[in-house]
């Protein structure tokens, strides 16, 4: 897969792949600012939430050169980068992978001893380190993701995806498109149905443009096809990625994704949710709390630029829906599948995971 999140240090850039182009055009967007980092988020420039974390990520660093630029060596720097950091954090509020990101960086600053005397061009240095930190641990997330996911496919799979939670989503390899190349990986003989994903077409677009250049084999079904195909027996499994999962084990992904695991439960098909540990919001108790985007009418009314209905009625374009942790066989994270009782399971993953980065031995006692 092209790198598709790429920092230029030499100019002090991050040049995303712009996704809204693909796949009849690889065009790149270059990000220098506060108002160009938003603007690539919310048009969907770049987008998936592991993908969004990165940016956001390298996104302090940028904000930090900014700021400097605008303030000089000797200005009061510290509530107006405060400011920009806030909007970038609230730049899409259904991916908590953003807000994740931002707060990270902000507690590294805030827990340094010299944090009331640290200079900006510092701070800029340790946020360049850090994001370029994540990209790598991101990386290698997805790859654990794929290892334990690629567990749970059998050998000559049809797998249903939805949405696009690939390479293109992440900073490479993927959540649920690496459970299949996990799977791939392993040997076995894959094969995906990537439903189109209406209105914005991830699913047609990105997902199975990355597939078909992997040489992985991948026909493209329109959304409302899905329960034809399950009843069929067309459909083995089915893998998503998400967006949010609330404590609770309620997995919030794009729109779609509840009404494709009703009909997963209802024919009997494993559904299944890749995702890294930092995509799980403890914070928030079940996935009816946590906010979901409504988008723009025209991704809705218009093709590109050929409008497909008609002038003046409205439109619902809620870009995510939740769905309900008893309809998810299993959680795919770095540290393992997740089962029911899910609030249970995450509780004890994280708590696991703060075990490991204090370097605590557990003996068992």
């Amino acid at each position: 897969m092209t790198e598709h999140i790429q920092y230029d240090a030499a100019r002090q850039v991050l040049v995303l792949l712009d996704q809204r182009r693909l796949p009849c055009h690889e065009e790149w967007f270059d990000c220098r600012t506060t108002e160009e980092l938003i603007y690539a988020l919310q048009t969907m420039v770049v987008r998936g939430a592991p993908a969004i974390g990165v940016t956001a990520a390298y996104g302090c660093h940028l904000i930090a050169l900014e700021v400097a630029r605008e303030v000089g060596a000797a200005g009061a720097w510290r509530q107006l980068l405060r400011d920009r950091l806030h909007l970038l954090k609230t730049a899409r509020p259904t991916a908590v992978n953003l807000a994740w990101a931002v707060d990270r960086s902000v507690a590294a600053w805030e827990a340094r001893p010299d944090r009331d005397t640290l200079e900006l061009d510092t701070l800029a240095a340790l946020w360049l380190d850090m994001a370029t930190s994540l990209h790598a641990e991101d990386l290698a997330c997805c790859q654990a993701i794929g290892r334990f996911g690629g567990a749970l496919l059998q050998d000559g799979d049809t797998v249903m995806t939805h949405c696009n939670a690939g390479a293109l989503a992440t900073a490479g390899y993927g959540t649920a498109l690496g459970v299949i190349r996990g799977a791939i990986d392993q040997g076995k003989r894959i094969q995906v149905i990537a439903n189109e994903t209406r209105p914005f077409l991830q699913g047609a677009r990105l997902t199975a443009w990355e597939l078909h250049r992997d040489g992985i084999p991948v026909t493209i079904a329109c959304d409302n096809a899905c329960g034809l195909l399950m009843r069929r027996g067309m459909v083995d499994a089915v893998v998503v990625g998400a967006d949010r999962i609330a404590a609770n084990g309620d997995a919030v992904n794009k729109i779609g994704t509840y009404g494709l695991a009703v009909l997963a439960k209802q024919h009997g098909i494993p559904f299944y949710v890749a995702a890294p540990l930092s995509t799980i919001d403890r914070a928030t108790p079940t996935g009816d709390h946590v906010p979901i985007e409504d988008r723009p009418p025209r991704e809705v009314t218009h093709v590109g630029e050929v409008q497909i209905c008609p002038d003046g009625v409205p439109v619902y374009n809620y870009a995510f829906d939740p769905t309900p942790a008893e309809l998810i066989a299993g959680i795919v994270t770095e540290r393992g599948v997740l089962t029911a009782p899910y609030a249970e399971s995450i509780t004890r993953v994280f708590a696991e995971a703060a075990r490991d980065a204090a370097g605590i031995v557990d003996n068992g006692e």
